[in-house]
């Protein structure tokens, strides 16, 4: 499958990502200032970490699409896709003359993925979207925190992620319809109904009871025990005993195995009602004890729980290692890097990860060459009018040409 990626930041990116991991070729196109991932997260070496990872698998091409010239070789590229990515804000692709109804014409059979904001139609769909700000639309972001505190965000660009894997998902159902009918179609999914999705049990309960979803802190509403708890040594640990079996497993772990017939807790609906009291005596059983042990007696107890693992605990830990989900590759500007690995895990087709993401344009000249047919001559002169950016031959001869001539000049 040969997927043209348009987008930009992480949605667009993770979903392209998540095709490249499992064996598409991805040409990713980037404006010549860059995608804006590369300016977010750390850097090592002036090389951003965070696109060594969401660029992974992928070739890298940097083309102006602004210009007309720019926007033919684009147009090009997407007459050979099977899938085309694009996060701009809707209308966009249509003033560059590369919306669906103008690509189809050449290939019919052409699968458009549309990553916004709020979705291609609607009253809001011409405006700008972030993922924080579908998750505030969303709901999602109003549930999120401690009840006595603002909403706060997670430190990761989660909706953008959510996005992303629907969008993949959108994808895959719509290449099963192809099979069928030869059609592309267009997949428009959006930052706002992606956060809404996960506000699935709050929906009915608003409708048919009135009730407004708030903010629970750690814990799941309605579900006790299920929240985080503090341990001697100043960590955390993550319990969830909420059905009955589990609970009167963790009644016996705390020694207490009379809170099982107890009547505030003897049933799920029972330990809902009075969650202050149930979670007060799990806090009073885990203040007593560091983690570790913690972690023991449950696990050997059989009652699901876990500290809240930080990076360095995960980089230690065996079933990451056991999983492949920290996978090193060698990269030419940061040597040994670690990537996360590949999700999820199929038995006949487990993907890969060949190369980390690269640079700015550092297949511009190899796709224009082997993918478009394009001259040598040609190529120079994208390069020259800055209609493309990258590295390659072509690039090395004319800065060598350019430095001797401007040494002739000085002398």
């Amino acid at each position: 499958m040969r997927v043209i990626e348009l987008g930009s930041t992480v949605a667009g990116p993770f979903c392209a990502r998540l095709m490249a991991d499992f064996g598409a070729d991805v040409i990713k196109v980037e404006q010549p200032e860059g995608d804006a991932v590369r300016s977010m997260g750390s850097r090592r070496n002036g090389h951003s970490l965070y696109a060594a990872s969401i660029l992974r698998n992928k070739r890298l091409v940097s083309i102006d699409m602004r210009e007309e010239e720019g926007r033919a070789l684009a147009r090009r590229l997407c007459a050979g896709a099977d899938i085309i990515v694009e996060n701009f804000r809707p209308g966009t692709l249509e003033r560059w003359g590369l919306g669906y109804d103008d690509l189809k014409v050449e290939n019919p059979g052409l699968i458009l993925v549309r990553i916004s904001g709020f979705g291609q139609t609607g009253p809001y769909s011409d405006r700008g979207g972030y993922g924080v700000v579908g998750e505030a639309v969303s709901g999602l972001r109003e549930i999120t925190g401690d009840p006595d505190r603002p909403p706060p965000r997670v430190a990761t660009s989660l909706t953008d992620y959510i996005t992303g894997l629907y969008a993949a998902f959108g994808a895959m159902m719509a290449v099963i319809d192809r099979q069928k009918t030869g059609k592309g179609q267009v997949i428009d999914a959006c930052l706002y109904e992606s956060a809404f999705s996960f506000m699935e049990p709050h929906v009915p309960a608003y409708q048919q009871l009135g009730i407004v979803a708030k903010r629970a802190g750690s814990r799941l509403p309605g579900n006790t025990p299920n929240s985080i708890y503090p341990t001697l040594d100043g960590r955390f640990i993550v319990i969830a005993a909420a059905s009955d079996p589990v609970f009167i497993r963790l009644a016996t772990a705390v020694g207490r195995p009379e809170l099982a017939d107890d009547p505030r807790f003897k049933t799920a609906i029972a330990r809902a009602r009075n969650e202050d009291e149930c979670d007060r005596l799990v806090s009073d059983w885990t203040a007593t004890l560091p983690v570790a042990e913690i972690e023991e007696r449950l696990l050997e107890a059989k009652v699901p729980a876990s500290r809240i693992f930080t990076m360095e605990d995960i980089f230690s830990d065996p079933q990451f290692q056991d999983r492949d989900m920290l996978v090193n590759i060698t990269d030419p500007y940061l040597g040994e890097v670690t990537l996360p690995g590949l999700v999820p895990k199929l038995s006949e087709n487990p993907g890969h990860i060949w190369r980390a993401g690269g640079e700015l344009g550092e297949d511009t000249e190899a796709v224009l060459k082997d993918e478009l047919r394009l001259s040598a001559d040609d190529i120079e002169k994208l390069f020259r009018n800055r209609t493309v950016r990258g590295s390659g031959p072509v690039v090395g001869e004319m800065e060598k040409n350019d430095k001797t001539r401007q040494n002739g000049l000085t002398k």
